[in-house]
């Protein structure tokens, strides 16, 4: 079954100029071949959709290039608008009910696509970063709800002297896809 697109009473688009404050925390899957259900994992720091998403996208276009999509499932932001502007582009914002819960797909222009554990903004540090480092693992094949509860099928790639600081991955990819 699918649904279509929530219809926002949003104004329908924004335009995002402000550069972010605070480092990204994204952690992506090094260039290979796809396995598993996430390619990789960000946390960002609130719900606001339009606030958050451009610094991701600038992130992600040294991946993807240009980015006109990105679909998410409603219940996991505030209200977002319907398109919003980044870098003089627009990408289309596509809220689902029935997109897989903690995910974010950001589709490139030429139809590749990446799916993002999406990790709650309100989750503890040490929590996080296992997750974002567990999602970013070349042969993770975990299930989305495994890797936010923290309980992986595999060993974590967090080495033990940072296993237990609350620093968490920053702006790190590796490759294109």
């Amino acid at each position: 079954m699918t649904s279509a697109p929530h219809l926002s009473i949003a104004p329908p688009a924004v335009t995002a100029s402000e550069q972010p404050r605070c480092p990204l925390r994204l952690r992506l899957r090094p260039k290979a071949l796809t396995t598993g259900y996430v390619d990789g994992a960000w946390w960002p720091r609130s719900r606001d959709l339009a606030a958050e998403l451009p610094a991701l996208l600038a992130v992600l276009a040294v991946r993807l290039g240009e980015i006109p999509r990105v679909s998410y499932n409603l219940t996991e932001w505030d209200t977002a608008p319907r398109q919003i502007a980044v870098d003089g582009l627009r990408v289309r914002l596509s809220g689902f009910w029935s997109r897989p819960a903690h995910t974010v797909d950001v589709v490139a222009g030429d139809r590749r696509r990446l799916t993002l554990l999406l990790v709650p903004p309100d989750t503890e540090p040490s929590t996080a970063h296992h997750a974002m480092m567990c999602a970013a693992e070349r042969e993770n094949v975990d299930a989305v709800e495994v890797l936010l509860r923290g309980t992986t099928t595999s060993e974590s790639t967090v080495d033990s002297a940072g296993a237990g600081s609350s620093c968490v991955p920053e702006q790190t990819f590796q490759g294109a896809r």
